[in-house]
């Protein structure tokens, strides 16, 4: 599958390059198209926001929120964004996919369905089988 670049605002991109990422999120964030936060739309997976994507090997679909380390909390639906899930979904726009590797071994695609940038953070993750 060919790469697309993803999409990072300013804000977003200079907070997760000081905390030293993993390599295979670093390498993402380095090829992003870096722009004013306010020129981020609003179907592009940022911090803080909610998306719903499909794991396509799983054939599951899930909803969680991209948040800080320091702030993640699974029975929350909030996921790190050093996290598998969080590190591929960064920067993703609605409609596109991302093949990553996962601590187990495999390699999943992930899609990107739906973003919700006025997410609350007091909604838990949901998981519906496909």
């Amino acid at each position: 599958m060919p790469e697309s670049n993803i999409v990072l605002s300013e804000i977003d991109f200079v907070r997760l390059m000081a905390m030293q990422p993993p390599p295979t999120l670093r390498a993402e964030l380095e090829r992003a198209i870096v722009i004013p936060t306010e020129s981020v739309q609003t179907d592009v997976v940022t911090m803080n926001a909610r998306v719903h994507y499909r794991d396509e090997k799983a054939g599951l679909d899930r909803e969680v929120r991209i948040v800080f380390p320091d702030e993640a909390d699974i029975a929350q639906g909030k996921v790190s964004v050093l996290a598998p899930v969080g590190a591929a979904l960064i920067g993703l726009s609605v409609g596109q996919a991302i093949d990553w590797d996962f601590p187990d071994g495999t390699e999943r695609r992930l899609t990107v369905i739906a973003v919700d940038q006025a997410a609350t953070t007091s909604e838990a993750t949901s998981t519906r089988q496909h």
